[in-house]
């Protein structure tokens, strides 16, 4: 069997920024007039076009346009807290010949940041942000597209995620997930990944062959 390569989300995998986005998106969902409570949980993993068009097609351009900005600008000041050994253990990963890839629902600009603020120029074989795709999670297509640039097949693929929006994509493109447990709980995601971690502390080698 083919030593599988590894997919990782970036949010609520790699770090733990996930709640800032709660913050943000609970926030605007009132300032612009949509009345859905706890409105961040609903679109975890969505790229903006897609969460504009399913939420605030009301919006006249302008409005869209001026919350992309905010976003944007909020993205680019968060603090980036990894997600405890996330950072160790990608390169623990590049030190044993394994491929990865950075696969986010993330725009470019803000992938341009949280990979140099994090040093992590290195530690991807190819990177699928938000720009590079024309639907997002939970379609399959960044995680097929991903697969595709590593030449490998989806079975080959072991997919690292957090929200359910981002297992359902890995799971539609035919690939093994393990489940971060940092967005929901554990037991909601249990029977739909092949195995749920807290955080990547102590994994081996061993353990990501043996997944």
């Amino acid at each position: 069997m083919q030593q599988k390569c590894a997919l990782f989300d970036f949010d609520g995998v790699i770090a733990n920024t996930e709640p800032l986005y709660d913050y943000f998106w609970n926030d605007a969902a009132k300032r612009y007039g949509l009345k859905i409570p706890n409105f961040a949980s609903l679109i975890k993993g969505t790229v903006m076009k897609d969460l504009q068009q399913k939420y605030f097609s009301y919006l006249s351009e302008e409005d869209k346009e001026r919350m992309c900005r905010e976003c944007s600008e909020y993205e680019l000041h968060m603090p980036l807290n990894e997600i405890p050994g996330s950072i160790a253990f990608l390169q623990l990963l590049k030190d044993n010949g394994i491929q990865t890839a950075l696969v986010t629902s993330s725009g470019e600009v803000k992938v341009e940041r949280i990979v140099r603020d994090l040093k992590m120029e290195k530690l991807f074989d190819t990177i699928i942000s938000a720009d590079k795709i024309l639907h997002g999670k939970p379609d399959p297509m960044c995680y097929l597209l991903a697969a595709d640039e590593l030449h490998r097949k989806p079975e080959e693929c072991l997919v690292f995620e957090d929200s359910l929006a981002g297992i359902e994509s890995a799971t539609k493109a035919g690939m093994r997930t393990i489940g971060l447990s940092t967005t929901c709980k554990a037991d909601k995601i249990r029977d739909k990944v092949w195995k749920v971690i807290p955080n990547f502390l102590g994994l081996t080698i061993a353990d990501f062959l043996s997944w």
